[in-house]
Parts: C-alpha cells; structure tokens; sequence
C-alpha cells in the first residue's frame, strides 16, 4: 500500500521529540512529511482539551506549549482515545492513516487505530506492536516519510543527536 519508505524514532520524553523535530526543521526537511504521536497522560490539571483556532490548533494542558509548539510547524492535527491505549496527540500525516484506520482496524488482524495506521503505511505488524507498546509506556514516535535518499538523510540527522531509527521500505501490497 505505501509507496514510501517510512522510518520511526522512539523518544522517551517530549523535550527529545521536539529536539528531533527542530534538528531535522533546521536542516531543511519537509515539516510535511513528519508525524509525531504521543500520548495525553497527564491529569493532573482539571482542564485539558485543544480546539481549532483558524488554520492552527490551540491546545492547554501539562504539555500544552509542547503540542502547541509542534502544530506550529507541523501539519495536521487530532486528538484521538484510543482503546488499549487512551487518549493520544497526533500531528502530521499519520492522522490521515488513523483515520483510514479506524476504518480497517477490525481487518488488520486487531490492530489497534493507530496500529492500523502505521500498518498502512507500510510498517511490519511485529514493528506496530513494538511501536505501540512504547506509546502505551508514555514514550513519543516520530515517524518520517520519505524517498530512500530522504530516509537516509533523516536517519543521520536523528543518529547524530543520538537516537535510533527503523526505516521501513514501501510495503509490496
């Protein structure tokens, strides 16, 4: 189904996601071809919610100038519950492959929507199991698409800030 590569980086905290996302904006990469999902686990505060401001998305809450940050820059943006999960913060054309998702979760062997999602896109089910796995342990992904040239130059930029990242090649199908 995809026809481009696409590669994913693990972040334990949102500083290192939205660090990645600032290196890979400063040496030129398409904002448009970055998704980052993360999950909105902190209830702390009494109110937490965003609402679509124009063409930006306003969000408040523990990680409110985190997600509000990156939907600056990045695009497209949605907040979704997710069973198994909880409530996640999706922003770049990952949202698109949810949405397609929650529509062919129940066909992708029970995958969950994101799960399905990133199944689209051409990632193994046994790497979405891993993926989804580190969200439900309140980590971030950061998922990047692209030609093999583009890959191999984000998988440098995110190496060289010291993190690994999995490309995976156009799915077949």
């Amino acid at each position: 189904m995809a026809k481009e590569n696409t590669a994913v980086a693990v972040f334990n905290t949102h500083v290192e996601a939205e660090t990645a996302v600032k290196e890979l904006q400063k040496s030129g990469y398409d904002m448009k071809r970055l998704s980052i999902v993360g999950k909105d686990y902190h209830t702390e505060e009494q109110v937490t919610g965003y609402y679509q401001a124009g063409d930006r998305m306003v969000y408040w809450g523990k990680l409110g100038a985190f997600w509000g940050g990156l939907w600056g820059i990045l695009f497209g943006a949605a907040f979704f519950f997710v069973p198994g999960i909880g409530p996640l913060v999706v922003a770049g054309p990952l949202v698109a492959a949810i949405v397609g998702g929650l529509e062919g979760a129940v066909a992708v062997g029970g995958l969950s929507a994101l799960g399905a999602g990133l199944y689209s896109m051409g990632i193994p089910k046994n790497s979405v199991l891993k993926y989804e796995t580190s969200i439900k342990s309140d980590k971030f992904l950061l998922v990047v698409h692209g030609s093999a040239e583009e890959m191999a130059r984000a998988k440098g930029i995110l190496e060289g800030i010291g993190h690994e990242v999995n490309v995976h090649p156009p799915s077949e199908g």
